[in-house]
């Protein structure tokens, strides 16, 4: 499955991932080698050059402290991304959800379009127990794969446990409009500059129609384009995705290894020059789902503890005190987070006009419950 029942969410207290298909995990991992890059640069700048510096030099090429002025109420955010750094996202397959429809489509004996099934339609923002997910009005998987334009489901296996994790597709959508940063990130690096310039997908995974029913400024995200500029604040801008197709392939893709059976791995694999770590359920290898020692660097709490350490460094103590003292739900809905909270929901109700089951669950907890981070 590669993500959570929406059973088991309530449960991981921020110690283990909702979600770890490879283009989730990379832009979590993308989140943390921003967060420790802020560090290094940071420690460096506070010790004049001191031990650290050649951490702190490394980390200048790609982000920069902004100055006093630039830090207004409205982007208090210490740190950014240079302006001269583009963000390029490669994908060995196209991602799950409506970007690969057509794919799914071609890739069946028989393409006879599907009967869907009557769904109620949930109120805007609706959430959901374990009881209430069975059949959320997105679709699940590949499922019913001649509709599209909407909002789908993992996982695609129809025997798996129900989970409300949205496709990567729409994820992805997501972050043309709040950019690839999560809302902790996003706390101590401004969004300005984190934005996917394009995606590189193999030329035999790229349809351009899907990408741009599912990404383009003519898609299924259309009225986020007619909205006005001065509506969006904070950083935040639309970055409509390109694509970029490529000769180059995974070299253990299904269409490379053709003279032997592919057996799918259970394993994930995390590198940046921060770190590495090897992943199964979401948690490190070898330890239990839900044991706190087993948090992987990407998971919530790990991103967390991370943005306080930052905080504490540049002297941010009220970001400092709000991460450690409250509930993570509490920090979602906190003042400094407001800008992105409206423009989230804004990009959510064009994403799913009859309403967006949310995967709630994993907000209760706080920081100071555990040492472990």
């Amino acid at each position: 499955m590669r993500c959570l029942p929406q059973s088991k969410i309530s449960q991981i207290a921020g110690n283990a991932l909702h979600d770890w298909h490879a283009e989730i995990v990379a832009i979590r991992a993308f989140n943390r080698w921003l967060l420790d890059s802020c560090r290094s640069l940071a420690t460096a700048e506070a010790q004049q050059r001191g031990p650290n510096v050649e951490a702190g030099l490394d980390a200048s090429i790609w982000l920069r402290q902004r100055s006093p002025e630039e830090c207004i109420d409205s982007s208090p955010q210490p740190f950014a991304i240079r302006d001269d750094v583009e963000v390029f996202m490669y994908c060995s397959e196209a991602p799950c959800g409506d970007a690969s429809m057509e794919l799914v489509m071609a890739a069946q004996d028989d393409a006879t379009p599907w009967a869907v099934p009557s769904q109620p339609k949930p109120s805007v923002e609706s959430t959901a127990s374990a009881e209430t997910v069975a059949e959320p009005s997105s679709l699940r998987g590949r499922g019913f794969f001649s509709e599209l334009g909407i909002v789908r489901r993992k996982p695609s296996r129809s025997d798996a446990p129900p989970t409300l994790s949205k496709s990567c597709t729409d994820k992805i959508a997501q972050t043309q409009f709040l950019s690839l940063l999560s809302c902790t990130t996003s706390l101590v690096v401004h969004p300005g500059n984190a934005y996917v310039k394009s995606l590189v997908i193999p030329s035999s995974q790229l349809v351009p129609e899907s990408v741009e029913r599912a990404f383009g400024p003519s898609g299924r995200m259309k009225p986020l384009q007619e909205s006005t500029l001065s509506d969006w604040t904070g950083g935040y801008r639309p970055r409509w995705l390109s694509a970029i197709p490529t000769c180059l392939e995974f070299e253990a893709s299904r269409r490379q290894m053709t003279s032997q059976p592919l057996i799918p791995s259970n394993l994930t694999a995390i590198y940046t020059p921060h770190f590495q770590e090897t992943l199964i359920g979401g948690v490190l290898q070898g330890r239990k789902q839900f044991d706190p020692r087993g948090a992987s660097k990407i998971c919530r709490r790990g991103l967390l503890a991370t943005v306080i350490e930052v905080a504490l460094i540049v002297g941010a103590l009220e970001v400092a005190d709000l991460l450690k003292t409250s509930r993570y739900r509490d920090i979602k809905e906190s003042g400094r987070l407001a800008p992105r909270r409206a423009l989230k929901s804004e990009v959510r109700k064009v994403l799913a006009p009859d309403g967006w089951s949310r995967n709630v669950g994993d907000d209760e907890w706080s920081f100071h419950e555990t040492d472990q981070a």
